[in-house]
C-alpha cells in the first residue's frame, strides 16, 4: 500500500508555483468549524498572516449535515480554499452514548463539504482528523502507514471509522479527479477554547481546572487517577494552525500527515507542570485504584518534519498561554 501511494504521488504532482496557498491574501478561505479549538485557531493564524477574506458560518447559519444548504452555499460564495475542522467530538462516555450520532453526523458533514468543494471548483481543501484513526495496539511512535492495521479503539471507533473515511475520501478524489484534497492528523490538542468542562473535558484542561478550584477554595490536596506512568503528546493549537497553513502552501500528497510535537511527558509530570503554572501550593495525591488507560501514545511526525515544519511552542509556554485564557473567559 506505501508502494501504491508513492506512485500515486509521483502521478499526481501538482506545480507548487501555480498552486502556492501564501499568494494571494484575498482569496476566499472557508474555514468550516472556525468557533472550535482547532478552527478558532486557523482563524487567527490566517488574520495574522494578513488574509482578509475569510469566509465563516455558524451552525445556526449553515448546517453542513444538510446536504442542500451545504450545496446552496458554495454556489453562492465559491471559496477558494476549504479547511474542514467541523465535527461533532466528545470523550468516552459521549462515544458510548451516542454511538450513531458520532459516526453519521461526521460522515454527513464530510462527505457535503468535500464533494460540494470539488464540485464548485474548490482549489484545495484541507481535511483534519484525529490520532484515534490509528489502531489501539498501533506500534509507537505511529506512523501514517500504521492506518487500518489493526482493531480501532472500541470507546471511539464510531468517530474513528468516520474520521478514516474522510481521509479515504479525499485520497478517492485525488486518484479519480486529480483534486488537491489532502489530510492532516494531529495529536492531542490545548489551548484558548478548549473545553474546561468538569466532567467532559480532555486530561490537560480538566487538570487545569482542577487545580485552579482547588487554589481558589484553598484546598490542601488535588486527587488525580491513575499512576502518572502513562506518556502522552501534546500540542498547542496554534502550532497546528501554523503546520495547516504550511500544509497547504506545501503539500499535495496522497497520503495523510501526521501533525505532533514529537514530545512525551507523563500524566504525572503533566500534573506537576499544571499546578506550577496555575499557582496551586497544595500537594498533588495519585489514586492508584483508578484506571491508568493506554501506557503510551505517540504519533511520528517524522514525514511533516521532513518537509521542513517542527512545532515552535514549548509545553510550559503553552500551558501558561491557555491558562491566561481560562483566567479570562472561563473561571467561575
Amino acid at each position: 500500500m506505501v508502494d501504491l501511494i508513492c506512485v500515486i504521488e509521483h502521478a499526481l504532482a501538482y506545480d507548487s508555483a501555480s498552486n502556492s496557498f501564501l499568494a494571494d491574501k484575498s482569496a476566499k478561505i472557508f474555514v468550516a468549524g472556525h468557533r472550535g479549538l482547532v478552527g478558532s485557531a486557523i482563524v487567527r493564524k490566517l488574520e495574522a498572516l494578513g488574509f482578509t477574506n475569510l469566509i465563516l458560518r455558524t451552525h445556526a447559519d449553515l448546517d453542513l449535515t444538510r446536504q442542500s444548504d451545504v450545496e446552496s452555499f458554495f454556489a453562492a460564495e465559491r471559496p477558494r480554499f476549504v479547511i474542514l475542522a467541523a465535527a461533532k467530538v466528545g470523550g468516552i462516555h459521549a462515544n458510548n452514548t451516542y454511538p450513531a450520532d458520532f459516526i453519521a453526523v461526521n460522515l454527513q458533514i464530510q462527505t457535503n463539504v468535500i464533494d460540494s468543494s470539488y464540485r464548485h471548483g474548490v482549489k484545495k481543501l484541507l481535511f483534519l482528523g484525529s490520532s484515534c484513526i490509528y489502531p489501539k495496539f498501533a506500534p509507537q511512535p505511529i506512523p501514517e502507514h500504521a492506518l487500518l492495521t489493526g482493531t480501532l479503539e472500541p470507546t471511539n471507533e464510531w468517530y474513528a471509522v468516520a474520521k478514516i473515511a474522510g481521509i479515504k475520501m479525499c485520497q478517492a478524489y485525488q486518484i479519480q479527479h486529480s483534486w488537491d484534497a489532502i489530510s492532516g492528523m494531529p495529536t492531542n490538542l490545548y489551548g484558548p477554547n478548549d473545553n474546561f468542562h468538569p466532567e467532559n473535558s480532555h486530561v490537560l484542561p480538566a487538570l487545569m481546572r482542577r487545580f485552579h478550584e482547588a487554589k481558589v477554595r484553598g484546598d490542601k490536596e488535588v486527587v488525580v487517577w491513575g499512576s502518572g506512568s502513562p506518556l502522552r503528546e501534546f500540542l498547542h493549537v496554534d502550532d497546528l494552525a501554523g503546520a495547516c497553513v504550511f500544509l497547504l502552501e506545501k503539500y499535495s500528497g496522497l497520503e495523510h500527515v501526521n501533525v505532533g510535537s514529537g514530545k512525551e511527558v507523563t500524566i504525572k509530570e503533566l500534573a506537576e507542570l499544571v499546578k506550577e503554572v496555575v499557582g496551586f501550593e497544595g500537594e498533588l495525591v495519585w489514586d492508584r485504584t483508578k484506571p491508568d488507560g493506554t501506557p503510551r501514545k505517540l504519533m511520528d511526525s517524522s514525514k511533516l518534519a521532513g518537509l521542513g515544519w517542527t512545532p515552535k511552542i514549548s509545553l510550559k509556554e503553552g500551558l501558561v498561554d491557555t491558562y491566561k485564557w481560562y483566567l479570562e473567559y472561563v473561571k467561575q
